[in-house]
């Protein structure tokens, strides 16, 4: 802990907004600035007392703090570790079965860039997952075995102070270990955005709780220059009515579950709900026209979304975890139009299956939620059976969500509304429009005749 003399303190700095008063303490310790603001005159004087009267003591101040060595904060007694364990815990029940997942991952990469030593003695892998299926998970962690338990022990004794996040290298040292993979090479930008938002929402915690003064963390460009990411849809990947066909017509054929799977792709084909809402749906669900009429459009109705998310991330010990629709508010619902063709293929499919209302739509071997598993096996089979070689190894419908992608993507190239493709897709409208520019096209020249027609590009003359 480098400490130092060299200390100076200001007079406060009161800024007046137009919504509150800041009262800001300001100091240098060996040349560094600092900033401490205040919501009260009260509160500032009195930390700029504390500063004062350490100086007036001889008392030395550590560098990487800008605080006296005898102003120890929680973040200096508690250990990072400790700290983290007791985050999840207070976060549990307030988040979902893949954001504990996803915090799990963020927070065993912190613990382990911020351990004293590297666990020689322990296999990498069992350190790893010793934190982030049994440590970090707050259902899991009493059933622990003796083997994690010995792990877990061990981080906990050689885990840093929260009070490391203080210095800006060590912050520097840490981001850098977590934006990299165990084979060296650099993290994927989504998965580094990832942990960054996860840890600003750690910090804040921290911060609440009084155990850091700050966020630590880079803010502005200097946060974002190496984790820059699109949600854009690559165009590669759509895919085209002649692929579709045959892709969809491979499954159908397929001796086991073929018809249901087909039934399944083609409402992620016609209708483009998300593979976590199509597998929820159930009979009551789906409005067909009279059986008579084979030439008329159904309806969905979407309400619900079941995730896999795994069962040791759920309260219900489940594999999929029911929850409201995405980015909506609790219990809202939408309708999406289906073609005649998904009609008739739903009529087929319900009466094959003999489904009653009450029934999944889409149901696995044993009647229970169709599995990620079974769809992605699937969906993998057609594409390698139906494609040619180039073109299976392109972006081309590589994922089960492609099919999603390729329905939005046509109905605004169709020219429905993007306020109505929107309420279809369960997006907001910025949100599909930043996700689905790319996509669009074939308007251009309607776009050229509307532009004529608006009188608005008159030749200019020539110029001399």
């Amino acid at each position: 802990m480098e400490t130092t003399y060299d200390v100076k303190v200001y007079k406060i700095l009161t800024y007046k907004g137009a919504r509150k008063t800041t009262y800001t303490v300001r100091w240098v310790v060996a040349g560094k600035r600092w900033r401490e603001p205040f919501d009260t005159v009260a509160l500032a004087e009195g930390f700029r007392s504390e500063l004062i009267q350490a100086t007036g003591k001889g008392e030395a101040f550590v560098i990487a703090t800008g605080l006296p060595v005898s102003h120890r904060s929680k973040s200096a007694s508690m250990s990072w570790y400790k700290f983290a364990v007791q985050y999840v815990d207070a976060r549990w029940s307030q988040l979902g079965g893949n954001s504990r997942k996803n915090t799990a991952k963020t927070l065993t990469a912190a613990t382990i860039a911020l351990l004293r030593t590297q666990p020689t003695q322990f296999d990498p892998v069992a350190v790893r997952t010793a934190l982030r299926e049994w440590a970090f998970n707050a259902n899991r962690r009493q059933d622990a075995s003796q083997d994690v338990v010995t792990i877990l022990r061990w981080v906990e004794r050689n885990s840093l102070p929260v009070s490391s996040w203080e210095d800006a290298e060590k912050v520097d040292d840490v981001l850098q270990v977590m934006d990299t993979r165990l084979d060296g090479k650099q993290a994927a930008a989504w998965s580094r955005k990832r942990h960054r938002r996860i840890l600003n929402v750690v910090m804040k915690y921290a911060i609440r709780r009084r155990i850091l003064r700050t966020n630590p963390l880079p803010k502005g460009k200097e946060a974002t220059t190496t984790t820059k990411t699109t949600n854009a849809v690559d165009k590669r990947c759509l895919i085209n009515p002649g692929q579709a066909a045959g892709l969809l017509g491979w499954v159908r054929q397929r001796p086991r579950g073929g018809k249901r799977l087909h039934a399944f792709f083609a409402v992620m084909y016609y209708c483009g709900p998300r593979p976590e809402e199509a597998v929820a749906m159930r009979v009551q669900d789906v409005s067909l026209p009279d059986a008579q009429a084979t030439d008329q459009w159904c309806e969905l109705l979407i309400h619900t979304a079941t995730p896999e998310v795994g069962k040791q991330w759920t309260d219900s010990g489940e594999i999929h975890e029911e929850r409201d629709l995405k980015g909506r508010a609790e219990g809202d619902t939408r309708t999406v139009p289906g073609h005649p063709a998904l009609t008739r293929i739903l009529r087929q499919h319900i009466d094959d299956e003999e489904l009653k209302p009450g029934d999944l739509l889409f149901q696995g071997e044993k009647s229970g939620i169709l599995a990620g598993s079974v769809i992605r096996r699937a969906w993998r089979s057609a594409r390698k059976a139906v494609l040619p070689l180039h073109v299976f190894e392109s972006p081309m419908g590589k994922r089960v969500y492609d099919l999603r992608h390729t329905r939005l993507t046509k109905w605004l190239n169709d020219g429905i509304p993007p306020a109505q493709v929107a309420e279809w897709a369960g997006n907001g409208v910025p949100v599909l429009l930043a996700i689905y520019a790319r996509c669009v096209d074939g308007q251009l020249s309607d776009l050229k005749k509307r532009l004529e027609a608006a009188g608005d590009l008159e030749d200019l003359p020539a110029a001399d």
